[in-house]
């Protein structure tokens, strides 16, 4: 009886033991959605728009302090613009929802996928990833700094690959000023 304790005992410690010289691999941590910041610019020939959307969910995958891994999910019924106030806010907001944009009713959320992550230097990162708005998926390349328990970013996107080609210069024909330019810009500041 003894010695089937005292082997049982030996296996606990060496069990903890070994557990506590063991490395975390894979650590998904979870983005603070509340305190995360996801800002949009979006430009034509007479100047530009700008605004936020708010993270639904998000993580980042570490192993030890090397990023790994990142998948978000965007909120897109909270797509506003900051850069106008009262009536024109509200038209340009709601011009953005509408099918000739990101056709909110219909697509809700969009989604980011990192596929592979490579370290370009100390903090800094260039991470390609799989892109979804308006159901069309494409792979999208950037620059991302994680520096302790937050990570910034920017991306620039075509928007003519997920079939938002309204005023599109390369689309339609004789738009003289009104032609709305075919990238956008997204700046992400995570807390994690």
């Amino acid at each position: 009886m003894k010695n089937k304790f005292a082997k049982a005992a030996l296996t606990l410690v060496v069990a903890f033991g070994a557990t506590a010289f063991t490395t975390v691999e894979n650590e998904k941590k979870e983005v603070d959605v509340k305190s995360s910041k996801v800002t949009w610019k979006g430009y034509k020939v007479t100047g530009s728009h700008e605004g936020t959307v708010n993270l639904k969910e998000g993580s980042l995958i570490f192993d030890g302090d090397k990023l790994t891994g990142g998948e978000f999910v965007v909120d897109m019924t909270s797509l506003t613009s900051t850069d106008l106030e009262g009536e024109y806010q509200g038209k340009l907001n709601g011009h953005l929802k509408s099918d000739d944009f990101f056709g909110v009713k219909n697509h809700p959320t969009s989604k980011l996928v990192f596929t592979d992550v490579k370290s370009t230097g100390k903090n800094a990162y260039e991470v390609t990833g799989d892109l979804t708005i308006k159901g069309q998926t494409h792979p999208v390349t950037f620059e991302l700094s994680v520096y302790g328990n937050k990570a910034t970013g920017a991306v620039k996107v075509d928007r003519t690959k997920y079939d938002i080609k309204y005023k599109s210069g390369n689309f339609f024909e004789n738009l003289g000023d009104k032609v709305i330019y075919d990238e956008f810009d997204l700046v992400v500041d995570l807390n994690f």
